[in-house]
């Protein structure tokens, strides 16, 4: 029986020459990540341990960002936590304000992570990485914790989903609208504890962004992980972030899925993810008029140079709409310096946005653009649960850079296509 090329990664983590969906394995790890809201916690149990240092202080990253800079007293509490530790194991990937980025992008950008590697991060978007042909999926702090000093993680083999990608999308689509699609497609728990691998001649047409973007959001399908192969593009941005020599796994043809889909790129549209759940979608052909009152650029999901350039395409020459805020947040600081090299801080100030330093902020409700009652958002995030980002009675609409950066022009969720 063939493997899929999560089953190759983790056969070799564990050491042995094959495995299958529900199998339990323990597996070596190329990365803990953790950030300064569940590292404390990590922290804490890793005391239980009885150990004074992390199996590898290579490989173990922490990455205050979801509250950083400091926004509070609990949130200075939490960061000096994890920086303490960070000195006191002398953990090398330790990355804060300066050198700050939302770990997603990151880790990465910094050559991190690799094709082939095993990682877990106490954050459910640690699925980002399959971008990059790794196995990376999200833990517990308790988990996070084990891994730490031991090195290893549990895992219960998942069973595979297969996303058969043709043609290329059209202009304004990119890889939020399909991983918003198949959310829509299969339900928030559509991929429960299954990998999402997504194949097939269309994912040359996808840019890495893009991948980035859809292997993010697999866990709102309640996805283990998601996958892409690694090919020619996977292989530059490796080489250029300087990341270790890759592992490349592929699929076997006689592996086994629960389930393939078939998708034709071209037939995708621009698509939102109406309150409260990710699988709440509608094209903008299908959408009703939304007023909103904010705009969001940024985060793990969208908040790439590439993110930025279209949206900064959309804004230039053009103002946000009165009433309106629109907040741009570049993901890393490398990211943030290209921007404004580009003179895409010119385009967006001259529209009336206000650029924030790299920080999750107000995708989780942290801050840096909380809601109030009754206001609505389009936001770039990942996820529009009851009060994600503010109040209880707040909507968050999920939408690509170019549909975001259109409402914010507009005042109302906005095709991009109609501006041109």
């Amino acid at each position: 029986m063939g493997m899929t090329s999560t089953e190759k990664i983790l056969a070799r983590a564990a050491g042995l020459d094959e495995v299958h969906a529900g199998q339990l394995v323990m597996a070596k790890l190329d990365l803990v990540l953790g950030n300064d809201i569940t590292s404390p916690v990590a922290i804490e149990e890793f005391a239980r341990f009885g150990t004074d240092k992390v199996f590898d202080k290579n490989k173990v990253a922490l990455v205050p960002d979801h509250f950083a800079p400091n926004k509070d007293i609990k949130a200075a509490t939490q960061c000096k936590c994890v920086r303490q530790f960070a000195r006191r194991m002398e953990i090398k990937n330790y990355f804060e304000v300066g050198q700050m980025g939302v770990e997603h992008a990151l880790l990465p950008e910094k050559g991190l992570v690799t094709a082939g590697d095993v990682v877990i991060g106490a954050d459910s978007h640690t699925c980002t990485y399959g971008a990059l042909g790794a196995f990376s999926t999200g833990v517990g702090s308790t988990d996070m914790a084990a891994g730490m000093a031991t090195g290893k993680a549990w895992f219960k083999i998942p069973s595979a989903l297969k996303f058969n990608l043709t043609g290329k999308f059209r202009k304004y689509v990119s890889g939020k609208d399909l991983i918003l699609h198949i959310i829509g497609m299969i339900g928030v728990d559509g991929a429960l504890y299954k990998t999402m691998e997504f194949c097939g001649p269309g994912v040359a047409s996808l840019s890495m962004d893009d991948r980035f973007t859809v292997c993010n959001m697999a866990i709102e399908a309640g996805g283990k992980n998601g996958i892409f192969p690694v090919d020619e593009k996977t292989l530059a941005y490796l080489k250029e972030s300087g990341a270790a020599e890759p592992r490349i796994y592929t699929s076997d043809e006689d592996a086994v899925y629960e389930k393939v889909y078939d998708i034709d790129l071209g037939s995708i549209e621009s698509t939102v993810s109406f309150p409260h759940l990710p699988s709440n979608t509608k094209t903008l052909s299908q959408c009703p008029e939304v007023t909103i009152d904010q705009v969001v650029i940024g985060s793990c999901t969208n908040g790439r140079l590439s993110d930025l350039e279209i949206a900064a395409s959309i804004l230039k020459g053009r103002h946000v709409a009165d009433g309106i805020r629109c907040l741009v947040i570049p993901a890393t600081q490398k990211i943030y310096r290209d921007a404004m090299k580009e003179g895409l801080f010119d385009i967006f100030l001259d529209a009336g946005c206000v650029i924030s330093t790299p920080t999750c902020g107000p995708c989780l409700g942290g801050y840096m653009g909380i809601l109030a009652e009754g206001e609505r958002c389009v936001s770039t995030t990942n996820r529009n649960f009851v009060g994600r980002m503010g109040h209880v009675k707040s909507e968050v609409y999920l939408a690509s850079p170019a549909v975001a950066a259109a409402s914010a022009v507009a005042g109302k969720i906005a095709d991009p296509a109609r501006l041109d």
